[in-house]
Protein backbone atom coordinates (compact mmCIF):
# COMPACT_ATOMS: atom_id res chain seq x y z
CA UNK A 1 0.00 0.00 0.00
CA UNK A 2 1.25 3.28 -1.15
CA UNK A 3 1.88 6.22 1.57
CA UNK A 4 0.61 9.60 1.06
CA UNK A 5 3.59 11.93 1.14
CA UNK A 6 3.32 14.57 3.62
CA UNK A 7 2.07 18.30 2.34
CA UNK A 8 5.55 20.19 2.52
CA UNK A 9 3.51 22.75 3.92
CA UNK A 10 1.81 21.71 6.90
CA UNK A 11 3.22 24.02 9.58
CA UNK A 12 2.21 21.27 12.36
CA UNK A 13 5.96 19.49 11.25
CA UNK A 14 7.23 22.32 13.01
CA UNK A 15 5.77 22.70 16.04
CA UNK A 16 8.46 21.12 18.25
CA UNK A 17 11.33 23.26 16.86
CA UNK A 18 9.24 26.33 17.65
CA UNK A 19 10.04 28.50 20.65
CA UNK A 20 7.51 30.79 20.50
CA UNK A 21 3.83 31.10 19.51
CA UNK A 22 2.12 34.37 18.01
CA UNK A 23 -1.01 33.95 19.28
CA UNK A 24 -2.95 32.99 22.24
CA UNK A 25 -1.51 31.88 25.07
CA UNK A 26 0.76 29.31 23.74
CA UNK A 27 0.83 25.51 23.53
CA UNK A 28 -0.04 23.75 26.61
CA UNK A 29 1.14 20.25 27.46
CA UNK A 30 -0.22 17.86 29.51
CA UNK A 31 2.25 18.81 32.51
CA UNK A 32 1.03 21.93 32.07
CA UNK A 33 -2.43 21.87 32.62
CA UNK A 34 -1.87 19.05 35.32
CA UNK A 35 0.36 22.17 37.32
CA UNK A 36 -3.00 24.16 37.46
CA UNK A 37 -3.89 21.74 40.13
CA UNK A 38 -2.85 21.75 43.34
CA UNK A 39 -1.85 18.71 45.06
CA UNK A 40 -3.67 19.38 48.24
CA UNK A 41 -7.05 20.03 45.75
CA UNK A 42 -9.82 18.70 47.45
CA UNK A 43 -11.88 16.50 45.28
CA UNK A 44 -15.94 16.72 44.96
CA UNK A 45 -18.43 13.94 44.56
CA UNK A 46 -20.88 13.85 41.91
CA UNK A 47 -20.16 17.78 41.74
CA UNK A 48 -20.86 18.18 45.78
CA UNK A 49 -17.94 19.53 47.44
CA UNK A 50 -14.09 20.23 47.37
CA UNK A 51 -12.46 22.11 44.38
CA UNK A 52 -16.17 22.47 42.27
CA UNK A 53 -18.21 24.09 45.54
CA UNK A 54 -14.61 26.54 45.70
CA UNK A 55 -14.82 27.43 41.77
CA UNK A 56 -18.55 27.64 42.28
CA UNK A 57 -17.93 30.06 45.11
CA UNK A 58 -16.00 32.21 43.44
CA UNK A 59 -17.95 32.83 40.52
CA UNK A 60 -19.98 34.18 42.46
CA UNK A 61 -18.20 36.39 43.68
CA UNK A 62 -16.75 37.67 40.82
CA UNK A 63 -20.71 37.54 38.68
CA UNK A 64 -22.80 38.60 41.87
CA UNK A 65 -24.87 36.63 41.27
CA UNK A 66 -27.22 34.36 43.08
CA UNK A 67 -26.37 31.10 42.49
CA UNK A 68 -23.45 28.99 40.04
CA UNK A 69 -23.34 25.67 38.67
CA UNK A 70 -20.53 23.92 37.31
CA UNK A 71 -20.93 22.21 34.03
CA UNK A 72 -18.51 20.41 31.68
CA UNK A 73 -19.30 22.12 28.88
CA UNK A 74 -20.74 25.37 27.27
CA UNK A 75 -23.10 23.56 25.14
CA UNK A 76 -24.68 21.84 27.86
CA UNK A 77 -24.98 24.66 29.67
CA UNK A 78 -26.33 26.93 27.44
CA UNK A 79 -28.85 24.71 26.70
CA UNK A 80 -30.33 23.93 30.01
CA UNK A 81 -30.44 28.04 30.15
CA UNK A 82 -32.50 28.74 27.44
CA UNK A 83 -34.60 25.22 27.70
CA UNK A 84 -35.42 26.43 31.34
CA UNK A 85 -36.18 29.57 30.14
CA UNK A 86 -38.70 28.24 27.44
CA UNK A 87 -40.12 26.13 29.72
CA UNK A 88 -41.37 28.60 32.17
CA UNK A 89 -42.88 30.76 29.54
CA UNK A 90 -44.50 28.19 27.31
CA UNK A 91 -42.31 29.53 24.67
CA UNK A 92 -40.26 27.35 22.59
CA UNK A 93 -38.55 30.44 20.33
CA UNK A 94 -35.24 31.64 21.09
CA UNK A 95 -33.27 34.31 18.80
CA UNK A 96 -29.45 34.95 18.38
CA UNK A 97 -26.90 36.07 15.97
CA UNK A 98 -26.80 34.23 13.20
CA UNK A 99 -22.83 33.29 14.25
CA UNK A 100 -24.17 31.27 17.48
CA UNK A 101 -22.10 28.94 18.72
CA UNK A 102 -25.72 26.89 18.82
CA UNK A 103 -26.70 27.81 15.56
CA UNK A 104 -22.78 26.99 13.90
CA UNK A 105 -21.22 24.18 16.23
CA UNK A 106 -23.92 22.20 18.06
CA UNK A 107 -25.43 20.02 15.37
CA UNK A 108 -28.84 21.56 15.75
CA UNK A 109 -28.71 20.58 19.55
CA UNK A 110 -31.52 23.33 20.43
CA UNK A 111 -34.06 21.63 18.19
CA UNK A 112 -33.52 17.66 18.21
CA UNK A 113 -33.35 17.66 21.70
CA UNK A 114 -34.61 20.72 23.69
CA UNK A 115 -37.23 20.91 21.09
CA UNK A 116 -36.28 24.51 20.71
CA UNK A 117 -36.99 26.68 17.68
CA UNK A 118 -33.83 29.44 17.00
CA UNK A 119 -34.90 32.85 15.49
CA UNK A 120 -31.86 34.29 13.54
CA UNK A 121 -31.32 37.76 14.41
CA UNK A 122 -29.68 40.18 12.02
CA UNK A 123 -26.18 40.08 9.32
CA UNK A 124 -24.46 37.69 9.95
CA UNK A 125 -21.39 39.99 9.34
CA UNK A 126 -22.55 42.47 11.54
CA UNK A 127 -23.97 43.44 15.46
CA UNK A 128 -27.60 42.56 16.70
CA UNK A 129 -29.07 45.69 16.66
CA UNK A 130 -32.31 46.76 18.54
CA UNK A 131 -34.03 47.27 14.79
CA UNK A 132 -32.97 43.80 14.37
CA UNK A 133 -35.35 42.78 17.30
CA UNK A 134 -37.81 45.12 16.88
CA UNK A 135 -38.10 43.17 13.77
CA UNK A 136 -38.91 39.64 15.18
CA UNK A 137 -42.55 39.12 14.74
CA UNK A 138 -43.11 36.50 17.23
CA UNK A 139 -43.12 36.01 20.82
CA UNK A 140 -39.50 34.61 22.28
CA UNK A 141 -38.79 32.72 25.20
CA UNK A 142 -35.13 34.63 25.34
CA UNK A 143 -32.73 36.24 23.35
CA UNK A 144 -29.07 34.87 23.81
CA UNK A 145 -26.05 37.75 23.22
CA UNK A 146 -22.50 36.76 23.24
CA UNK A 147 -20.10 39.39 24.70
CA UNK A 148 -17.89 39.73 22.39
CA UNK A 149 -19.26 38.20 19.24
CA UNK A 150 -16.44 35.68 18.04
CA UNK A 151 -17.12 35.31 14.38
CA UNK A 152 -17.05 38.75 13.46
CA UNK A 153 -13.78 39.00 15.23
CA UNK A 154 -14.66 39.80 18.38
CA UNK A 155 -17.21 42.58 18.08
CA UNK A 156 -18.69 44.20 21.01
CA UNK A 157 -21.85 46.56 21.26
CA UNK A 158 -21.73 49.77 23.09
CA UNK A 159 -22.81 49.76 26.88
CA UNK A 160 -25.83 52.13 25.67
CA UNK A 161 -26.99 49.80 22.61
CA UNK A 162 -26.53 46.73 25.09
CA UNK A 163 -28.32 48.09 27.85
CA UNK A 164 -31.25 49.36 24.60
CA UNK A 165 -31.35 45.95 23.71
CA UNK A 166 -31.86 44.41 27.06
CA UNK A 167 -34.91 46.45 28.23
CA UNK A 168 -36.59 45.99 24.65
CA UNK A 169 -36.47 42.37 25.15
CA UNK A 170 -37.80 42.83 28.73
CA UNK A 171 -40.13 44.53 27.76
CA UNK A 172 -41.58 41.80 25.40
CA UNK A 173 -41.46 39.66 28.48
CA UNK A 174 -38.09 37.69 27.09
CA UNK A 175 -35.30 36.49 29.55
CA UNK A 176 -31.94 37.66 28.75
CA UNK A 177 -28.70 35.32 28.39
CA UNK A 178 -25.40 36.14 27.74
CA UNK A 179 -23.00 33.60 26.07
CA UNK A 180 -20.05 35.07 28.41
CA UNK A 181 -17.41 32.43 27.40
CA UNK A 182 -15.31 35.19 26.57
CA UNK A 183 -17.02 37.57 28.95
CA UNK A 184 -13.68 38.15 30.78
CA UNK A 185 -12.13 39.90 27.54
CA UNK A 186 -15.17 42.18 27.17
CA UNK A 187 -14.05 43.75 30.64
CA UNK A 188 -11.63 46.19 29.36
CA UNK A 189 -13.32 47.72 26.20
CA UNK A 190 -16.61 48.28 28.61
CA UNK A 191 -14.00 49.72 31.52
CA UNK A 192 -16.70 47.74 33.72
CA UNK A 193 -16.00 44.50 36.31
CA UNK A 194 -17.54 41.30 35.03
CA UNK A 195 -20.35 41.63 37.48
CA UNK A 196 -21.41 45.42 36.34
CA UNK A 197 -21.75 43.38 32.58
CA UNK A 198 -23.56 40.49 34.46
CA UNK A 199 -25.70 42.43 36.19
CA UNK A 200 -29.10 42.49 33.63
CA UNK A 201 -29.23 39.37 32.29
CA UNK A 202 -30.78 36.59 33.50
CA UNK A 203 -28.38 33.46 33.34
CA UNK A 204 -24.92 33.58 31.93
CA UNK A 205 -22.45 30.83 31.20
CA UNK A 206 -18.79 31.91 31.47
CA UNK A 207 -16.08 29.50 30.05
CA UNK A 208 -12.84 28.82 31.65
CA UNK A 209 -10.50 27.05 29.15
CA UNK A 210 -10.50 29.72 26.23
CA UNK A 211 -9.01 33.12 27.41
CA UNK A 212 -8.38 32.03 30.60
CA UNK A 213 -6.28 28.92 29.56
CA UNK A 214 -7.89 25.89 31.75
CA UNK A 215 -9.60 22.57 31.13
CA UNK A 216 -12.69 22.23 29.48
CA UNK A 217 -15.61 23.09 31.59
CA UNK A 218 -18.13 26.17 32.62
CA UNK A 219 -19.94 27.36 34.86
CA UNK A 220 -24.03 28.74 34.73
CA UNK A 221 -24.94 31.95 36.95
CA UNK A 222 -28.17 32.99 37.48
CA UNK A 223 -31.39 33.24 40.09
CA UNK A 224 -31.47 30.46 42.48
CA UNK A 225 -34.48 28.58 41.37
CA UNK A 226 -33.14 28.85 37.53
CA UNK A 227 -29.71 27.29 38.86
CA UNK A 228 -31.40 24.50 41.13
CA UNK A 229 -33.53 23.42 37.98
CA UNK A 230 -30.38 23.46 35.75
CA UNK A 231 -28.59 21.11 38.02
CA UNK A 232 -30.98 18.56 37.38
CA UNK A 233 -31.32 19.12 34.08
CA UNK A 234 -27.39 18.28 33.95
CA UNK A 235 -28.18 15.27 35.72
CA UNK A 236 -30.51 14.37 33.33
CA UNK A 237 -28.22 15.01 30.12
CA UNK A 238 -25.37 12.90 32.22
CA UNK A 239 -23.43 16.28 33.29
CA UNK A 240 -22.76 15.21 36.58
CA UNK A 241 -19.79 13.99 36.48
CA UNK A 242 -18.11 11.31 39.51
CA UNK A 243 -15.72 13.51 39.95
CA UNK A 244 -14.92 17.22 38.65
CA UNK A 245 -12.88 18.31 40.50
CA UNK A 246 -9.39 18.96 37.90
CA UNK A 247 -11.45 20.60 35.17
CA UNK A 248 -12.92 23.04 38.33
CA UNK A 249 -9.37 23.38 40.06
CA UNK A 250 -7.72 23.85 36.65
CA UNK A 251 -10.87 26.89 36.50
CA UNK A 252 -9.93 28.27 39.50
CA UNK A 253 -6.49 28.70 38.58
CA UNK A 254 -6.72 30.45 35.07
CA UNK A 255 -9.15 33.12 36.92
CA UNK A 256 -6.38 33.74 39.30
CA UNK A 257 -3.89 33.87 36.79
CA UNK A 258 -5.31 35.51 33.55
CA UNK A 259 -8.31 37.36 34.58
CA UNK A 260 -5.89 40.47 35.61
CA UNK A 261 -4.49 40.24 32.88
CA UNK A 262 -7.26 40.94 30.54
CA UNK A 263 -6.61 44.88 30.55
CA UNK A 264 -2.95 44.41 29.33
CA UNK A 265 -3.66 41.86 26.54
CA UNK A 266 -6.72 44.30 25.99
CA UNK A 267 -3.76 46.93 25.18
CA UNK A 268 -1.30 45.03 23.49
CA UNK A 269 -3.99 44.28 20.77
CA UNK A 270 -4.70 47.10 19.95
CA UNK A 271 -0.86 48.33 19.53
CA UNK A 272 -0.36 45.70 17.54
CA UNK A 273 -3.20 46.38 15.41
CA UNK A 274 -2.33 49.99 14.90
CA UNK A 275 1.19 48.61 13.43
CA UNK A 276 -0.75 46.95 11.49
CA UNK A 277 -2.28 49.21 9.53
CA UNK A 278 0.64 50.65 7.58
CA UNK A 279 1.43 46.60 6.34
CA UNK A 280 0.18 46.19 2.90
CA UNK A 281 -2.48 43.19 2.03
CA UNK A 282 -3.38 42.81 5.62
CA UNK A 283 -7.08 44.54 7.43
CA UNK A 284 -7.79 43.86 10.85
CA UNK A 285 -11.10 43.01 11.70
CA UNK A 286 -12.51 44.87 13.70
CA UNK A 287 -10.05 48.02 14.14
CA UNK A 288 -9.47 49.06 16.63
CA UNK A 289 -9.97 45.78 18.45
CA UNK A 290 -12.69 45.66 21.07
CA UNK A 291 -11.23 42.80 22.99
CA UNK A 292 -7.79 40.74 23.15
CA UNK A 293 -9.15 39.33 20.03
CA UNK A 294 -9.41 39.86 15.90
CA UNK A 295 -9.56 38.67 12.66
CA UNK A 296 -6.82 38.94 10.00
CA UNK A 297 -7.97 39.70 6.73
CA UNK A 298 -4.86 38.54 4.67
CA UNK A 299 -4.74 39.11 0.55
CA UNK A 300 -2.40 35.81 0.12
CA UNK A 301 -3.17 32.62 -1.56
CA UNK A 302 -3.75 29.50 0.68
CA UNK A 303 -0.61 27.83 -0.51
CA UNK A 304 1.79 30.89 -0.54
CA UNK A 305 0.42 31.54 3.19
CA UNK A 306 1.44 27.99 4.69
CA UNK A 307 4.81 28.33 2.79
CA UNK A 308 5.69 31.45 4.36
CA UNK A 309 4.34 30.31 7.80
CA UNK A 310 6.43 27.25 7.36
CA UNK A 311 9.35 29.28 6.38
CA UNK A 312 8.78 31.86 9.64
CA UNK A 313 9.00 28.31 11.62
CA UNK A 314 11.93 27.31 10.70
CA UNK A 315 13.97 30.52 10.14
CA UNK A 316 12.58 32.08 13.45
CA UNK A 317 11.24 29.70 15.67
CA UNK A 318 7.98 31.18 15.56
CA UNK A 319 4.38 29.26 15.20
CA UNK A 320 1.54 31.08 13.29
CA UNK A 321 -1.13 29.77 12.00
CA UNK A 322 -1.38 25.74 10.12
CA UNK A 323 -5.01 26.90 9.34
CA UNK A 324 -7.12 29.74 7.78
CA UNK A 325 -10.52 30.04 6.89
CA UNK A 326 -11.51 31.26 2.99
CA UNK A 327 -11.99 35.07 2.64
CA UNK A 328 -14.25 36.97 0.37
CA UNK A 329 -12.30 35.67 -2.29
CA UNK A 330 -9.81 32.59 -2.80
CA UNK A 331 -6.60 35.14 -2.89
CA UNK A 332 -7.60 36.10 0.76
CA UNK A 333 -7.52 33.80 3.91
CA UNK A 334 -8.90 35.00 7.12
CA UNK A 335 -7.33 34.13 10.78
CA UNK A 336 -8.21 34.66 14.25
CA UNK A 337 -5.73 36.22 16.36
CA UNK A 338 -6.37 35.96 19.95
CA UNK A 339 -3.41 37.84 21.80
CA UNK A 340 -2.63 36.17 25.26
CA UNK A 341 0.84 34.86 27.16
CA UNK A 342 2.76 33.80 24.53
CA UNK A 343 1.73 37.24 22.48
CA UNK A 344 3.20 39.34 25.13
CA UNK A 345 6.71 38.31 24.33
CA UNK A 346 6.68 40.12 21.14
CA UNK A 347 6.86 43.79 20.61
CA UNK A 348 4.13 45.41 18.32
CA UNK A 349 6.61 46.17 15.47
CA UNK A 350 7.85 42.88 15.60
CA UNK A 351 4.44 41.28 15.27
CA UNK A 352 3.84 43.47 11.76
CA UNK A 353 6.94 42.25 10.70
CA UNK A 354 6.28 38.91 11.13
CA UNK A 355 2.61 39.38 9.68
CA UNK A 356 3.88 40.91 6.66
CA UNK A 357 6.22 37.59 5.66
CA UNK A 358 3.20 35.97 6.23
CA UNK A 359 1.45 37.54 2.85
CA UNK A 360 4.32 37.31 0.45
CA UNK A 361 3.50 35.96 -2.66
Amino acid sequence: MTRMARDPYDLTQYRSKCTRWLAGNGPATSTDLLALIPRDVAMDHYGVGGAVEALEAEVRRVLKKPAVAFMPSGTMAQQIALRIHADRRNVRAVAFHPTCHLELHEDKAYQRLQGLVGVKVGHSRMLMTLEDLRAVPEPLAAVLFELPQREIGGCLPSWKALREQIDFVRSRGAAVHMDGARLWEATPFYGKTPAQIAAPFDTIYVSFYKGLGGLAGCCLAGPEDVIEEARAWRRRMGGTLYGMWPNAAAGLAGLSRRLPLMQRYYDHARAIAKKLRSVANVEVLPDPPQAPMMHLLLRVGDKAMRANACRIARDRGVYTWARSGTGQSRSTRVVEFTVGDATLAFKPGEVAEIIAELVKG
